[in-house]
């Protein structure tokens, strides 16, 4: 008989809290034990709506359905949101989960189906874990009380240790086909040489049919154990699910400090040890690699001069290394006067160099024009913040978009003077590997 997932003294706690509060309380808050990606893993098809953000210092937070939701799309997207946070009068408890798309006016092909321009959720059920702390927040929503919450999480059962994916028979098809997404880099190319543009990031996509569909929460708990130095993240919606293992920080703001950690110029793993060091050093030393990285950084630094009082700026860029993939790493950190709004940050920020290319409406011209593919929320954000104005964004990278038995993996590579097509479809081959492997089983 399976054993339940929360302790009984957990429940007559929230059972006690419930009942000590004003029948109309917004929130009540208890210490947990429960593993956030394991409350998901249980209870996610009885929400509709789940969404997950680990980050690399072992912060997670992790949330069920929709006590209060907010979406947009359009230029005014970010200040929308922010609007209806500050009219909501949230409770001080809730963590707010929000996620945004590449492009303002949002997605538009089927298979991203109910993703907005920009989505905020304060989730009815969240969990959120800190290196000292573990907290289980419920936020009461019309027709739903907290004692039928506690009620319903009292009777979910524990789902046990996930299981690596089996995917069956499987197919994986590139889109745009690959002879074409050369052809995008080298009309690219040719842009950069005419002097209309300095860099610009072209995506492309492949899709991934299994013969069986793969159970989502089991592959961020795949993803978690693989890649703690990433944001693993997911955001279902219905019978869908955006799930990856990204490196990239777009902000972080804790008071009045501000961090930003853009990654750009890439190269593959060694190896060995001694390969491995070789081709970072070359990484290192690489001018093309080494002028990508500075026009993202060189730009990101003029964006937030205005906001900030103070910006420091390392000399040199340092190395980052993730499981499959080493990239040139500058982290800027900056201080405010601490009135600024996460969003607005976002508004500023987004898209980075990074993500998009230089100068900024010329490169997202040309990728509007020439890229074959709706990218949907990956190279947007996704993270959380609090009604106090803290917030931690990542960049949705390796990653995929999961319905039923089909999966779209996205990957993209930044092209400046020096690029190669060839190299940089093998960019975007080392990309996918974090995904394809675990759909694939290989």
């Amino acid at each position: 008989m399976p054993s339940v997932l929360f302790l009984p003294e957990e429940v007559d706690a929230l059972r006690v809290r419930c009942a000590s509060e004003d029948a109309a309380c917004a929130q009540v808050a208890v210490v947990t034990s429960v593993d956030p990606i394991k409350l998901l893993r249980a209870a996610a098809p009885l929400f509709g709506r789940a969404q997950l953000v680990c980050q690399p210092d072992g912060t997670v937070v992790a949330g069920l359905g929709a006590a209060w939701r907010a979406s947009g799309a359009g230029d005014d997207r970010f200040g929308r949101l922010q609007a209806k946070i500050d009219a909501a009068e949230l409770g001080s408890d809730a963590p707010i989960l929000a996620g945004f798309s590449f492009n303002a006016d949002g997605p538009t092909a089927d298979e991203w189906d109910g993703f907005s321009g920009a989505e905020a959720v304060v989730p009815q059920v969240a969990v959120v874990q800190t290196a000292g702390s573990s907290n289980l927040i419920l936020t009461r929503t019309a027709g739903l009380d907290l004692t039928g919450l506690v009620d319903l999480l009292a009777d979910l059962d524990d789902p046990g240790e996930a299981r690596p994916f089996d995917p069956g028979d499987h197919s994986v098809v590139s889109h745009p086909p690959i002879t074409q997404w050369r052809t995008e880099v080298e009309e690219a190319l040719g842009a950069i040489e005419q002097g209309d543009l300095s860099k610009v990031v072209l995506s492309r996509s492949v899709v991934v049919t299994t013969e069986l569909a793969p159970k989502v929460f089991d592959l961020v708990d795949h993803l978690r154990a693989t890649y703690p130095q990433c944001y693993v993240f997911v955001w279902q919606i219905g019978d869908s699910a955006f799930v990856g293992a990204s490196p990239e920080l777009l902000l972080e703001k804790s008071g009045k400090s501000v961090r930003v950690n853009p990654l750009a110029g890439s190269a593959r793993r060694g190896e060995g040890e001694a390969d491995d060091r070789a081709l970072g050093e070359a990484l290192m030393h690489s001018a093309k690699d080494r002028e990508e990285h500075s026009l993202v950084v060189e730009d990101i630094a003029a964006r937030l001069a205005p906001y900030v009082s103070q910006l420091e700026i390392p000399n040199q860029p340092s190395l980052r290394r993730m499981a499959t993939v080493q990239h040139l790493s500058t982290e800027i950190l900056g201080t405010t006067d601490g009135s600024l709004h996460p969003w607005e940050l976002v508004n500023v920020m987004h898209p980075t160099p990074a993500v998009g290319g230089t100068p900024r409406a010329a490169a997202l011209a040309f990728v509007d024009k020439v890229e074959g593919i709706d990218r949907g929320w990956y190279t947007g954000g996704i993270g959380w913040l609090t009604v106090a104005g803290d917030a931690t964004f990542a960049i949705p990278l390796r990653c995929a978009l999961v319905r039923h038995r089909t999966a779209h993996l996205y990957a993209g590579a930044g092209i400046v003077a020096d690029s190669r097509p060839e190299s940089e479809l093998d960019e975007t081959r080392l990309k996918f590997r974090p995904m394809l492997s675990v759909l694939t089983a290989t």
